[in-house]
């Protein structure tokens, strides 16, 4: 599923969308109405589930080219090189583990399959309208499948498997022999050409680590030159996942990713299928939205090459670094490996020491810092902070949708003084509204002197007509950014609110009954704002922005619904409140209005 690079096109391409979803649907409307528009009303108006890789053997992506043989049909070896090992059948190992079952297959010595184990790692569930409402009336539905971070794809090499191009080439299909050493380390060694390969899969006692150790024997008297190719894949099931879009949700894409130089490149099937980059390879792999599954290499960044790939049923990537084998020497090159969720407090200290001690180092030479997957883009100050406050709340109620109830009274309380003073602003606008209006009759035809004169008499009485749009304008940052900690947030993921319903806080809610919810609550909200407009206008302001956000909504996470629609339900309360205190105050000036009014119109006015 999905991460990112805080600053790709994919990850910027969401948050613009709920920028545009969230802003327009206010801030455009509340502006045209207050600046251009003072003075009239306007009118309204491919079958498996994870994994495969194309085949690389020669440069056209054809099969590679069989070695010379002699006239009898015998391939020719060089001087000093070791006879080819008899055709090894097909063997699968696997291997069971607490946090995953793995499974590897002898032919490209490479992974088959690796199987996420927990109540978590599981494909992000789709739910109809159907299969919600049957929920919220207590129909069992079966769950998702597991999470599979590695499934080949038919007629393709093996993930994880390699080749080597060039005069003496390895294809990737090669068989390799098994050797199994205890439960934690997995040897496949093969003979073909001038090459001896040795792969070596090691596991921490626990954890979604592994390491990944290449050896390269060149058995023939001649130095070797040309290409090491290592291929990683995934089909992709359409039925679990889908493209992100305006009214359609946040998406959870696959992509195929690999960072090379400064800069992480992803691919969908909306980019371009094919595109190559080059440069120190830091890791690569294939990036979803709450899972992971890279390679990196152990001792510093690489240089080479990535490939990329991406078509509806497929992402790919493979990688090729330059390989030079002297006569009778072994060329080694180690891999770290991540196959799991996208934890940042799990990223973080990857490499572990135990992958460090499998592949024979004593400490790590640098961090490939694969924890930046996890994007959370031009927000990430302000998401860290509410994912702080929620962890923490977290914490005390061990519920995820009473933390994010408990962060908006938070953010709330923050903004009191603000909506304090807002509301106090949009009182004195609404006194001086017959002003206004005896503004607008007398410089009818003159809209350019109307709007200076109906500004000076905001200059006079102190006040900003658009104070009443500022703390939904600040609330604005926070709902994006929510948003975006929600769908990159393994933490979230797959937990619930309370009912059968809502078990997915990162997920729609299947019933809509949370968004529809937050639209009236948001049409009520808006009836008690004192109206600074006239009739046409405030009727657009009380039901155009609810219709929009609501319609937005419909698709997004249904824990973003529950923070807006805690926010609205609070500020009814709030507003409530504040009149009863701001009517209290008037009462004690004798009605004559805020002070500043006052002033403006020569007087109290009884």
């Amino acid at each position: 599923m999905l991460p990112d690079d805080p600053l790709s096109p994919q990850s910027n391409d969401s948050q613009k969308r709920m920028l545009t979803a969230l802003g327009v649907s206010f801030a455009a409307i509340t502006i045209y109405m207050m600046f251009l528009a003072p003075s009239a009303p306007p009118a309204p108006e491919a079958g498996t589930a994870d994994a495969g890789v194309a085949a690389v053997g020669s440069p056209d992506g054809g099969t590679p080219a069989a070695p010379p043989s002699s006239p009898g049909g015998t391939p020719e070896l060089a001087a000093g090189q070791s006879p080819p090992e008899p055709e090894a059948p097909v063997r699968t190992l696997e291997r069971s583990r607490q946090e995953a079952k793995y499974s590897f297959s002898s032919e490209g010595a490479a992974f088959a399959s690796a199987v996420l184990q927990g109540p978590k790692m599981r494909e992000q569930q789709s739910l109809s309208i159907a299969e919600g409402y049957k929920e919220l009336f207590g129909a069992e539905l079966l769950p998702p499948p597991q999470m599979n971070l590695v499934q080949p794809v038919p007629g393709q090499p093996m993930p994880l498997s390699i080749s080597i191009e060039g005069t003496a080439p390895l294809p990737a299909n090669a068989r390799y022999q098994v050797q199994e050493e205890g439960e934690g380390t997995v040897i496949f060694t093969t003979r073909r050409g001038p090459w001896e390969v040795m792969k070596r899969l090691d596991w921490p006692q626990a954890g979604h680590e592994l390491t990944y150790t290449v050896q390269v024997r060149n058995t023939s008297s001649q130095p070797l030159t040309g290409e090491l190719r290592m291929h990683h894949n995934r089909a992709i099931d359409p039925n679990f996942e889908h493209a992100p879009s305006f009214f359609g949700g946040v998406g959870n894409q696959s992509r195929a990713a690999c960072h090379v130089g400064d800069e992480l490149h992803k691919r969908v099937p909306e980019d371009e299928a094919t595109e190559t980059f080059s440069g120190p390879v830091h890791y690569f792999g294939i990036d979803q939205q709450y899972f992971l599954s890279m390679l990196y290499p152990l001792e510093a960044p690489r240089e080479g090459h990535c490939v990329l790939t991406a078509t509806p049923t497929v992402r790919q990537v493979a990688v090729g670094f330059p390989l030079t084998v002297g006569a009778g020497e072994t060329v080694t090159m180690r891999f770290g490996g991540w196959f799991g969720p996208k934890d940042p407090d799990l990223l973080k200290p990857v490499p572990s020491q135990d992958v460090l001690r499998a592949a024979g180092m004593a400490s790590a030479a640098w961090d490939p810092t694969i924890e930046e997957t996890v994007d959370f883009g031009i927000w990430a100050v302000i998401c860290k902070l509410l994912l702080f406050f929620m962890k923490w709340f977290h914490a005390v109620t061990g519920n995820w949708g009473v933390a994010i109830i408990l962060l908006t009274v938070l953010v709330k309380l923050v903004l009191l003084p603000l909506t304090y003073k807002s509301m106090v602003g949009m009182e004195a606008v609404k006194e001086l509204q017959p002003q206004m209006e005896a503004l607008r009759k007398k410089f009818a035809d003159d809209r350019e002197r109307m709007n200076m004169e109906v500004m000076k008499l905001y200059q006079q009485a102190k006040v900003n007509p658009l104070g009443g749009c500022l703390p939904l304008l600040i609330q604005m940052p926070v709902w994006i950014a929510l948003f975006t900690a929600l769908r990159n947030s393994f933490d979230i993921y797959w937990e619930p609110f309370f009912g059968p319903v809502w078990r997915d806080l990162t997920y729609k809610d299947p019933t809509y009954l949370l968004p529809l919810a937050l639209g009236v609550s948001m049409i009520i909200t808006q009836k008690m704002q004192p109206q600074m407009m006239d009739a046409a206008q405030a009727r657009i302001m009380i039901w155009v922005m609810p219709i929009i956000f609501t319609l937005t909504l419909l698709q997004y996470p249904a824990g973003l619904s529950l923070y807006i629609f805690t926010n609205n339900l609070l500020s009814i309360g709030q507003q409530w409140g504040l009149r009863k205190w701001l009517d209290h105050q008037k009462q004690k000036r004798g009605g004559g209005g805020t002070p500043a009014v006052a002033a403006a119109t020569g007087g109290k006015r009884k």
